[in-house]
């Protein structure tokens, strides 16, 4: 039910709109366990079964008195059933006129003698009034039918006061459970609804991620492939020894080798399945004849922290080989308090002078600053600094 708000004594005070339906799921009983669904029917019928028996009961109806009893009974069930579904449509209208309806039975079996019948209908008229209506219109269809009521009935006062308070409500306390459960039931759909929306976009995540370790696995592999076959060329063009040209074009065919067992380790790193990242180092280490120093306490570390720390070893190694070959590699890898560190220092060489820093170290450090920062880290890379030769790379992550 729609709430507006008002400011008393400074306090903000939520008012019910008077003008607004209740909610869809609250009418069309969304979410109502079968077994309460069975037991309300139960006890509708019982209702309906007690009331019948007290009209005849009565000794009001006699002869054709019977038929018009049917007929009137019909007309009031077929009312309420089609008073349910223009509730349900939201057609005010239409479901006011339903209930006058009844009303007016209700009035013509009291000017019949029916009072029974009379009270019975002008109660479940301002019941279901103030159930399924907008309040202020339930309210006043309600008042009607119990105004009809107070009239005719000839019982003491505080009887009937009684009566139409119960009444009232019975209907409010109706509606307040609808609209509870009603309430409940978009609660639960909205929690669906997240949870499918959160997953859907854990699956994109993790599309996002493959596609990344793959691309950064593959623009691994294939710059280094690069560097051989463009050598293979210069010595092609120089007309060199075959057999220069045949160790070339298979160091390629072997970074094509290894680019394929490394697409296959990203995904088992993605499962979980990976080696850690210092045992990674030490054989990197050691294919590279770099020196590595590892401080800290050994700790396994998140996939993607690891991932980061391979992948960003790869690349300073292959910047290494492209633009200081033969030059002295050191590496280093520490276990701080709440992330790793790792840094990969060149101690000069050939062409390490002109290696670049960010951002124009190339589409490879780029990428593994990208990663690094998606990871809350950072990736520097530039001249090592403090009279040293070379150029460094120095990754942070949390870890």
């Amino acid at each position: 039910m729609a709430e507006t708000e008002a400011t008393v004594e400074g306090t903000r005070v939520p008012i019910e709109n008077w003008t607004e339906w209740p909610a869809r799921e609250a009418l069309a009983g969304v979410g109502v366990p079968r077994r309460r669904q069975v037991v309300t029917w139960v006890v509708r019928t019982a209702l309906v079964g007690v009331f019948l028996w007290g009209v005849l009961r009565e000794g009001v109806f006699h002869g054709w008195g019977y038929a018009a009893l049917a007929g009137g009974f019909l007309l009031c069930a077929g009312a309420v059933w089609r008073f349910y579904f223009s509730t349900l449509g939201r057609r005010l209208w239409l479901s006011v006129g339903l209930l006058g309806v009844l009303l007016a039975v209700g009035a013509a079996a009291e000017s019949a003698g029916a009072h029974a019948v009379a009270t019975g209908l002008w109660c479940v008229c301002a019941t279901i009034a103030v159930e399924r209506l907008p309040l202020g219109y339930g309210m006043a269809v309600a008042g009607v039918g119990m105004a009809a009521y107070v009239l005719v009935n000839e019982d003491r006062s505080l009887t009937t006061a009684g009566t139409v308070a119960g009444v009232l409500l019975i209907g409010y306390a109706l509606r307040l459970d609808e609209e509870a459960r009603g309430a409940g039931f978009r609660l639960l759909a909205q929690e669906r609804a997240a949870r499918q929306a959160e997953a859907e976009s854990a699956a994109l995540a993790e599309r996002a991620r493959i596609a990344r370790e793959i691309h950064d696995v593959l623009a691994h592999s294939l710059s280094a492939q690069l560097v051989h076959l463009e050598a293979a060329r210069l010595l092609i063009e120089g007309r060199a020894d075959r057999q220069q040209i045949l160790e070339r074009v298979s160091a390629a065919r072997g970074m094509a080798r290894e680019g394929l067992a490394e697409t296959r380790q990203a995904l088992s790193a993605l499962r979980g399945e990976l080696t850690q990242a210092e045992d990674f180092l030490r054989e990197a280490a050691a294919s590279e004849g770099a020196r590595l120093e590892v401080t800290g306490e050994p700790r396994r570390l998140p996939a993607e922290a690891g991932q980061a720390v391979r992948r960003v070893a790869q690349e300073a190694l292959t910047n290494v080989r492209k633009h200081a070959p033969g030059a002295r590699v050191e590496m280093g890898f520490a276990y701080l308090e709440g992330e790793v560190e790792l840094w990969v220092r060149d101690g000069g060489g050939r062409g390490s002078v002109g290696v670049p820093a960010l951002p124009g170290a190339g589409y490879g450090l780029l990428g593994m600053r990208e990663r690094a920062e998606l990871l809350g880290g950072t990736l520097e890379a530039g001249p090592a600094g403090d009279d040293q030769e070379g150029f460094v790379v120095r990754l942070r992550v949390p870890a």
